[in-house]
């Protein structure tokens, strides 16, 4: 399947035509591009490293031998078999030609060489972008004439289908859609609808390969990270071992700069214009004393404001009561933070004695796992980082009785430690130790510090992770992101992904769960609308499991004082 330097190869060639064509229309350059690797992705990769020209690969960019079976199963659409296509006026001329695409595309592509053997098989999807033979009873000449080996004709085609489609899931008359909507347009564009329950697991899916909306969106984000000669990727390319994450999201309102002014705590940030019952069942963020915002339309609804704001990365948008919000005109765009590449302070790690060896098996200590063989995330795409996170948790074994480090005993849970070690073995900065106050000062007066437990080291509850991410995350690579559908995102292109949340009385545990990625017989909960309300989850706690989705909403119960949902690489 198409890889980067493909993508390159495509950018290279058609990214000007097509963004011709896409202007004024709410699909990118990457989502056309990662429809066209979805459609004929294991055709003009194979054909243009062979070295042939952009007319024949767009010649040969057929495919789709799928013949109705007698049992009745297999392809239903016209045309089932030769028969039929032969019934049709023009048909005998059409099977003719596609008969001889099949013939000659399969020289060059192994998989079809087998269906060229035999002679009453025939190609029914023509173009990069493909269109399906069944419709050559209404538009004959678009196949007989060979329209679709032109690149503008193909892609109008695939654009007007889009558009069609656009209107049909109910996003018609919008300029803009976002990446997902693209992706539920593109599910349409393969299968005819799109139910937004169902998230991307959609359309047509190969035996044990991935739904077609899911590779799309793999396919996009991969081109987002392909830059254009002379310009730069939208995405940087990750390393060996991470996900492709897209950066923060920025602030687009462009109403009055305003600064929160409590004197008191941070201010709730809701999604209705309302206090809820109970208190916190609308908060989805809270702001800091200071925190600048944007307004949306600047004008109060019920003693609140609409506002927009970055913190920590994450793109919050809800209301806050206007009698803590003051005007600030000494703002005009409002900062959006991004996780730092290299970290300001060492990491902190419990020393062990030599040939101290900590298992899963031993009860919970200060000391990160090094039993061997330990599983990682090395892989350099999504689907192998998906594959390695799975094995760590199945390595982990969280719900094993035999795993003595995860279970609870004498009223004491371990969920810090399960996320640190799925971290740990994912590759990610989660102590398990923290330097202490005055070892923090030391440090940051460039002075050595040694590693001491109960000195200059001190071990990491859930509120202590909450607080660390929040003030030193950023350093080791940690984001906020702000929404569970983009977290569940996340995790699902391989990304490690968490959802932690501190207690309200500091003296009890919080809780932080890992969001892992969906998988066959583990989804997310979405709603009508395809947002994610519960997503894929993976802890230790009261009840250890590896997957499951828990009781939606659990960070935003009042036992909580606050929550976040972070992501990194």
């Amino acid at each position: 399947m198409p890889d980067r330097a493909d993508i390159r190869w495509f950018k290279t060639r058609f990214a000007t035509r097509i963004g011709r064509a896409i202007a004024g229309t709410p699909f990118s350059l990457d989502f056309m591009v990662a429809l066209a690797c979805q459609e004929t992705g294991e055709i003009w990769p194979l054909l243009r490293r062979q070295g042939l020209g952009e007319a024949e690969v767009l010649r040969l960019c057929v495919g789709d031998t799928i013949d109705a079976r007698p049992d009745g199963r297999g392809r239903r659409a016209f045309p089932r078999d030769k028969a039929q296509l032969l019934s049709v006026e023009g048909g005998a001329a059409m099977f003719a030609i596609a008969r001889q695409a099949l013939v000659e595309m399969a020289v060059h592509i192994p998989g079809y060489r087998g269906a060229a053997r035999q002679p009453q098989k025939f190609c029914r999807g023509f173009g990069l972008f493909q269109r399906d033979l069944q419709f050559f009873r209404v538009d004959a000449p678009y196949f007989l004439e060979q329209r679709y080996a032109r690149f503008d004709q193909t892609l109008a085609h695939a654009l007007r289908e889009l558009h069609s489609k656009q209107q049909r899931i109910g996003f018609g008359g919008r300029d803009t859609l976002s990446i997902l909507e693209q992706v539920a347009v593109a599910i349409a564009y393969n299968t005819g609808n799109f139910d937004p329950r169902r998230g991307l697991r959609q359309g047509f899916r190969p035996e044990g390969g991935k739904f077609y909306g899911e590779a799309v969106l793999d396919f996009l984000r991969l081109s987002e990270t392909v830059a254009v000669a002379g310009e730069e990727p939208l995405i940087e390319p990750p390393r060996r071992g991470e996900a492709i994450v897209p950066p923060p999201s920025p602030v687009e309102a462009t109403g009055p700069a305003m600064r929160v002014d409590t004197r008191v705590s941070t201010l709730f940030l809701r999604s209705q214009p309302r206090k809820s019952r109970p208190l916190r069942a609308n908060v989805i963020g809270e702001l800091p004393d200071g925190q600048r915002v944007r307004a949306i339309t600047g004008r109060p609804i019920n003693g609140f404001m609409a506002v927009e704001i970055s913190l920590s990365g994450a793109l919050l948008r809800g209301f806050a009561s206007t009698q803590f919000l003051r005007p600030d005109g000494s703002i005009d765009e409002a900062p959006v933070a991004t996780a730092e590449a290299v970290p300001a302070l060492p990491k902190a790690v419990m020393p062990r004695r030599r040939g101290l060896v900590t298992r899963r098996a031993d009860p919970a200590g200060a000391h990160s796992l090094n039993e061997d063989g330990q599983p990682g995330r090395h892989g350099t795409d999504v689907d192998t980082l998906r594959l390695e996170l799975a094995a760590i948790i199945d390595w982990l074994g969280v719900d094993k009785d035999t795993h003595r480090r995860y279970r609870p005993r004498d009223g004491l849970t371990f969920c810090n430690i399960y996320c640190h070690d799925y971290c740990h073995l994912a590759g990610v900065y989660l102590p398990r130790v923290w330097w202490s106050t005055p070892a923090l000062l030391a440090l940051q007066r460039g002075e050595d510090v040694a590693s001491l437990i109960g000195d200059t080291l001190r071990e990491m509850r859930a509120n202590d992770l909450f607080r660390w991410l929040r003030d030193f995350g950023p350093m080791f690579g940690w984001r906020r992101t702000g929404t569970l559908t983009k977290l569940q995102l996340a995790a699902n292109q391989g990304a490690v992904a968490l959802i932690v949340a501190r207690r309200r009385d500091d003296g009890r545990s919080g809780h932080i769960v890992m969001v892992v990625p969906e998988r066959d017989d583990h989804v997310a909960k979405r709603d009508a609308a395809g947002e994610v309300t519960s997503p894929l989850q993976s802890q230790a706690g009261v009840v250890n499991f590896r997957y499951g989705t828990a009781q939606p909403g659990w960070w935003n119960r009042e036992t909580f004082a606050e929550n976040a949902f972070w992501i990194h690489p």
